[in-house]
């Protein structure tokens, strides 16, 4: 089963997934190059946190006490539970592993809170409220949302979410704050590399290089004037009649996310990433008003504050978009083909044609050049990166056109592109010079997790750690059982 952004989520929260780890739960061959989603690293092999094969435990017995923190065995159950309910397989992770992972973010958690480390209760419910609005848009109501946790209700649910948000965060301001400061130097990185048998070496994957070019189908001045209309039309009912603005929202939005719940949002800040115009516009009005239409990138919206709290807002809005009409796309589609027959004759390049024609922001000024979102560099790792771009792309060669493409956004709507590929990168054994800031990287990931590992082993030490006798035979990355080298 593919992963899905959902699918991700569920496992930061079953496995407190966050930045560095001392002990991932990965694979590593007898050479110790070890694969993960989000890079190659050398580094010695792993102890395997394994023995005892995968059943079930009591619920209510206590697992280990790390600090001031408990873990159930329960804890562990849901984690397999969880994993399995989203098609995970869980057949190489055993108990072990999980107990050793639990027991590093508690650890983390608990020197986070002796060193004063904090995290304000409203940042982690700003966490909460994104990640329920995210999965009620998912699975329709917060009754499901309840019902999918195996929760009676959407109070307990939010509970659990908010010591499990927490506790990530402690633990990642606690690594960030290890490591905050160390970097490689040249020398470092070129010790690591050449200490690297060469029959060792990593080999880095096949990337490409890709630009585009966007043209949007214009919208009519009428389609835009029938949108605004129509939203005037709600809020005059609202005001007037006296009609509920949540009902509306439920019947009229277009907004995924908010849509089924009345199109509500909770603690709107100054600095939350929504758009300015939706900011400013919930920042100028009063508890119980209702704007007028307006605009922003995603369409247009109408929107009422319920609650003024502080520096926070919750509000509700209803979104809507100006129909486009086949005329505009057809004509945005000649349009098209009439830019590629111009780069393909050899009229203007492709990142002058970009520069020239693309209606899209972020690449139109760079020649079209696509930035990797997840690296921020130019390179996307075909094996890694969206499988609808990675279809569009992967057939063509280096400086090809694609045809014309129709691509949908999430509110239905269209807008034509073509594609092409500025560089290719063939799969290669690394290479001192040409990969070096790969290199680089890899060096301080190691280095990283050199230092991970021997604070951890350290703060074992320091700390109070009982592990049940059910989990005294597992074979730990760190001495947890603080046996005597």
């Amino acid at each position: 089963m593919k992963y899905t952004v959902m699918n991700k989520m569920l496992l930061l929260l079953i496995l407190g997934t966050f930045g560095l780890q001392a002990q991932e739960v990965v694979t590593a061959d007898s050479t110790g190059v070890v694969k993960s989603n989000d890079s190659l690293m050398v580094v010695k092999p792993l102890a395997k946190d394994s023995i005892k094969p995968f059943k079930r435990y009591k619920a209510e017995g206590v697992s280990a006490v790390v600090g001031e923190f408990v873990i159930l065995d329960s804890d562990i159950d849901k984690a397999y539970v969880e994993m399995k309910s989203q098609g995970v397989s869980i057949e190489d992770v055993s108990r072990c592993q999980l107990m050793g992972k639990l027991m590093e973010d508690k650890l983390y958690a608990h020197q986070a809170k002796q060193d004063s480390i904090m995290v304000p209760d409203a940042e982690i419910n700003g966490m909460i409220d994104q990640q329920m609005q995210y999965m009620i848009s998912e699975l329709g109501s917060e009754e499901k949302v309840a019902e999918y946790y195996r929760k009676d209700n959407i109070a307990d649910l939010r509970k659990d979410l908010f010591e499990v948000n927490k506790n990530i965060k402690l633990a990642n301001l606690m690594q960030q704050k290890i490591i905050e400061k160390l970097e490689v130097t040249p020398e470092e990185t070129r010790t690591f590399f050449f200490s690297i048998p060469e029959d060792e070496r990593p080999v880095f994957g096949a990337e490409i290089e890709i630009a585009q070019i966007v043209v949007e189908p214009e919208v009519t001045e009428k389609a835009k004037q029938d949108v605004i209309s129509k939203l005037n039309q709600i809020r005059a009912d609202i005001i007037d009649n006296g009609a509920s603005f949540s009902t509306k929202a439920v019947l009229y939005s277009k907004d995924p996310g908010s849509a089924s719940k009345g199109g509500l949002y909770t603690g709107v800040k100054r600095d939350s990433p929504w758009a300015k115009e939706f900011k400013d516009t919930a920042f100028s009005l009063l508890e119980g008003e209702i704007s007028e239409p307006f605009e922003t990138d995603f369409g247009y919206h109408i929107l009422y504050v319920e609650k003024i709290r502080g520096q926070e807002v919750d509000v509700r809005h209803i979104l809507m978009f100006p129909e486009v009409s086949q005329e505009s796309i057809d004509k945005a589609k000649t349009k098209m083909e009439d830019i590629r027959n111009k780069i393909a004759s050899g009229e203007m390049t492709f990142a002058e044609a970009a520069r020239q024609f693309s209606d899209d922001k972020e690449t139109r000024n760079n020649g079209g050049q696509l930035v990797n979102p997840v690296s921020f560099d130019t390179k996307f790792d075909l094996t890694k990166m969206d499988p609808t771009l990675s279809a569009q792309v992967y057939n063509l060669t280096e400086g090809e056109l694609s045809k014309v493409i129709t691509d949908r956004d999430y509110t239905g709507k269209s807008k034509l592109k073509i594609l092409t590929v500025t560089k290719k990168y063939q799969e290669h054994p690394a290479d001192y010079v040409k990969d070096y800031e790969r290199i680089q990287k890899l060096a301080l990931r190691e280095k990283q997790i050199k230092v991970i590992n021997d604070w951890q082993n350290d703060k074992i030490d320091e700390t109070y750690i009982s592990i049940n006798q059910d989990y005294q035979d597992c074979e730990y990355a760190g001495n947890w059982l603080k046996k005597s080298n």
